[in-house]
């Protein structure tokens, strides 16, 4: 990246090699004076650009023209057009942003919208976005211009070339005002042909004629002679068609000037007559003799006279009687900054008379300095020789306009930063940033799409930025799109901020995408990009997880088990794990957090839901890819996760299990009710039907045999829970994760008494009592010590079920225990 001090950008040494001539000429004994001043460089601007060939860039990318023709279909074609501006952007700056950043720039002009407006007709809403962009693609001609040569200039000495800094950076100020004046123009030939004619004042010249011929006298006085500074001289006016004319010709002289087109300027005086007028606009050119330095005899160029004409220019601006604009045209020519505000209706006006007399002023002190100044122009006011202009004092002027209209747009979002990035102050602009991100009202979509590139573009030139407002304007961009469903364009944006940051927001962003066929689209963006896909996807699962503030604890109140909306949300969010088989072992640890949580509560679908998400190869592909580093063991955290899920595995084909023998043993044939014996057939049908009874309960105590022996079977598998038991780790070795062994102590708590009871019950439905019992025996044993996981109130009642069980063998005439009586 460059060292490039941000405040106001060094130009002096901007001009490439073979580029055009430098700005003035002033000395024979200047190290430039081999240098000719080019005639037609010096026709469109007073001081013209030092940047090679600035008129001429093209700001197109041929992607963006190509628009298809569909767009004037849409009902709204601005809209539509401007719509593909977000993904052309990022195409542009994907592709440039590393290697050539002014080709990028040149990519992101984007007024192609202003052709597809104009022929799609002009409502309201189209129109404010045309606003928008026309404004944006006027700020990334300024931006070109004048950090087009930064990443070429040569270590100069500050001191020499400072002033010249100054000086080249405010012409290209106004070289950039004027190019947007001159976009706005267009083709001005066409507006003037119905009025330029070749004979200067026709129609005070008919009618002098008319005088002479007839002799009468005049009933409105006029001009009687057609010297140009007759009306002024004899303070008698033109026939009013000529004035009206002249009105005409001077506003739009001034218009072709503002535009930086002073040939064009001359060109229209000449057709309308008034060639004399051409000259006056023709005597600012520098004078330069080369035949001084030089053997061979050549044409002098520029005006020898200049600072006559320069003081006449002065005094004629000052003059009250001259129509306005024929004022502010010689008030540019000389630099006097009132006439020439007088016709500035806007705030870019403004801002261009302003760096105009700031330009003009600088040159003049630097050739006073050299002694090259005439002395006419030291008779120029004492405003015009002691005038201080800076950068900043001219903004501070606009600020103070009396000007409604220009008080108005200097407030603008665009005006703004144009005014922060001429003063080079990219603090003061990402101050601004700031403020206006936090301020109530949202930004226009587009300017936050500006001002997304305008600080990637800093960037990508190795300026120093305030990085927190960097950071809040990419997230800000960031949430718009994820706002307006850009989910193409979301990850590489995330992917300029900070990677702590840039994961969370990606995840934000994940969470809202429901459909499931953009998942591993979004997640391949995600890795493009060269975002850390693992570290999302866990965060996404682990915040919609940890939603809930339900505690693990026993619940007094009747639990709802149902699976709510919430429930299924963190169900599905564990489908963001299962894309990559690398995230097998995150899967199972999330999931397994996920079911402890819905064990707790008793939602046994919905933990059920989870578990069959998690794919069957899982452990085995756990364990494959720690073999396949060369790991005999897998990680400590691993092989608790694939242990923990186990347990899991055998809590839920317990409880499966118990709901499958609990629907058979609530739904016993019902034996048929006898009806009366009065005759034959009904004694038969009613044997019929305690046979077929008869044996529909023998089928079904069958098949509760068997469920009861599922059951028992399924439960003993948690209760005796193999290796240590049911949720408590082999590895001990592992980072410790206090709020998972704090879950799994209470899921102890809370499922194995649960378990125990339901196995109880059970056995007593089925007059296993003696089995009963004997349940008794395995919670006391020391070797699996399960009473620990009782409560003294879980305990109490659990004595006292048994109580009914020996109640019952004693019924049988045997002993508590269910042994044979010894006699």
């Amino acid at each position: 990246s460059l060292s490039v001090t941000p405040r106001v950008p060094d130009v002096s040494s901007i001009l490439a090699p073979g580029g055009r001539t430098p700005r003035y000429t002033h000395t024979p004994r200047n190290a430039l004076s081999s240098m000719n001043l080019d005639d037609s460089d010096w026709t469109n601007s007073m001081y013209t650009s030092p940047v090679s060939g600035m008129e001429n860039t093209s700001f197109f990318t041929d992607d963006i023209t190509n628009l298809s023709s569909a767009l004037l279909k849409e009902d709204d074609p601005g809209e539509a057009a401007a719509a593909s501006l977000f993904p052309e952007f990022l195409g542009s700056f994907l592709k440039h942003s590393s290697s050539a950043v002014f080709e990028l720039l040149e990519e992101y002009q984007v007024d192609v919208l202003q052709s597809v407006v104009l022929r799609a007709g002009q409502n309201s809403k189209t129109a404010g976005v045309r606003w928008l962009l026309l404004q944006e693609n006027c700020t990334w001609r300024l931006i070109t211009s004048l950090y087009r040569y930064l990443e070429s200039e040569k270590v100069v000495v500050e001191q020499l070339f400072q002033r010249d800094a100054i000086i080249r950076q405010s012409q290209l100020v106004v070289d950039w005002l004027e190019s947007i004046a001159k976009d706005q123009i267009g083709d001005f030939s066409d507006n003037i042909e119905y009025y330029a004619k070749n004979v200067c004042w026709e129609n005070t010249l008919h009618a002098l004629k008319l005088r002479r011929k007839s002799g009468a006298a005049f009933t409105v006085p006029l001009v009687t002679e057609l010297d140009p500074d007759a009306p002024l001289r004899q303070q008698r006016p033109l026939a009013d068609l000529d004035r009206e004319d002249d009105v005409r010709l001077l506003k739009n002289l001034f218009t072709l000037i503002r535009a930086g087109m002073t040939e064009e300027a001359q060109r229209l005086c000449k057709r309308c007559g008034q060639a004399w007028r051409a000259a006056t606009l023709e005597g600012w050119k520098l004078y330069h003799d080369p035949n001084m330095t030089s053997g061979n005899l050549q044409p002098v160029e520029g005006n020898p006279q200049r600072g006559i004409w320069k003081a006449c220019c002065w005094r004629m601006a000052e003059e009250e009687q001259l129509n306005r604009y024929e004022r502010a045209i010689y008030a540019s020519l000389s630099g006097n900054l009132k006439p020439l505000l007088a016709v500035c209706e806007s705030w870019e006006d403004c801002v261009w008379a302003h760096f105009r007399v700031m330009v003009d002023s600088l040159v003049e002190k630097d050739l006073m300095s050299s002694g090259m100044a005439h002395q006419e122009v030291e008779t120029l006011p004492r405003e015009y020789l002691e005038a201080n202009w800076t950068m900043e004092k001219v903004f501070e002027e606009l600020q103070a306009s009396e000007t409604k209209r220009v008080l108005e747009e200097t407030r603008e979002h665009y005006h703004v930063i144009q005014k922060f990035v001429i003063l080079g102050d990219l603090d003061g602009l990402l101050e601004e940033f700031s403020d206006w991100l936090t301020a109530s009202k949202p930004l226009p979509s587009h300017l936050l799409r500006f001002m997304t590139h305008l600080v990637l573009f800093f960037r990508s030139l190795g300026l120093a930025l305030k990085e927190e407002v960097c950071v809040d304007v990419l997230k800000a961009y960031v949430s718009l799109l994820i706002r307006d469903q850009q989910t193409e364009l979301v990850a590489s944006y995330v992917s300029q901020l900070p990677a702590e940051l840039a994961t969370a927001q990606y995840a934000a962003f994940l969470e809202t995408v429901n459909q499931p066929e953009l998942r591993p689209r979004c997640l391949q963006l995600a890795t493009d990009a060269g975002l850390d896909v693992a570290a999302i996807t866990k965060l996404v699962v682990e915040t919609v997880r940890e939603r809930d503030e339900t505690e693990f604890t026993h619940h007094s109140q009747t639990l709802e088990t149902a699976t709510t909306k919430e429930d299924l949300r963190k169900i599905d969010v564990i489908d963001w794990l299962l894309f990559d088989p690398a995230h097998r072992a995150e899967s199972l640890k999330q999931s397994n957090a996920i079911m402890r949580k819905f064990l707790a509560l008793q939602k046994h679908d919905a933990a059920k839901a989870v578990f069959s998400k998690v794919p069957e190869d899982s452990m085995r592909e756990i364990y494959c890819q720690w073999t396949g580093v060369g790991q005999t063991t897998a990680p400590a955290e691993d092989e608790n996760a694939i242990r923990e899920h186990l347990c899991i595995r055998a809590y839920l084909e317990a409880h499966e299990a118990f709901t499958d023998w609990f629907s058979h043993s609530s739904s016993a044939p019902q034996k048929p009710a006898p009806a009366p014996e009065a005759k034959f057939t009904e004694r038969v049908a009613n044997e019929m039907r305690e046979k077929e009874y008869e044996s529909s309960l023998a089928a079904w105590s069958a098949r509760l045999d068997v469920l009861t022996e599922d059951v028992k079977e399924r439960i003993y598998n948690v209760l005796l829970f193999v290796d240590g038991g049911w949720m408590i780790d082999n590895r001990q070795d592992s980072e410790q994760d206090s709020e998972r062994s704090h879950q799994m102590a209470a899921l102890r708590s809370l499922c194995l008494p649960r378990l125990s009871f339901l196995l109880l019950s059970v056995l007593q439905n089925s007059s296993r009592h003696q089995e009963a019992l004997r349940l008794a025996d395995i919670i006391s044993s020391d070797q699996h010590r399960l009473y620990q996981v009782f409560s003294k109130e879980e305990l109490r009642r659990f004595l006292q079920k048994l109580r009914e069980s020996s109640l019952a063998l004693l019924d049988r005439g045997v002993d508590p225990l269910g042994y044979e009586l010894q006699p």
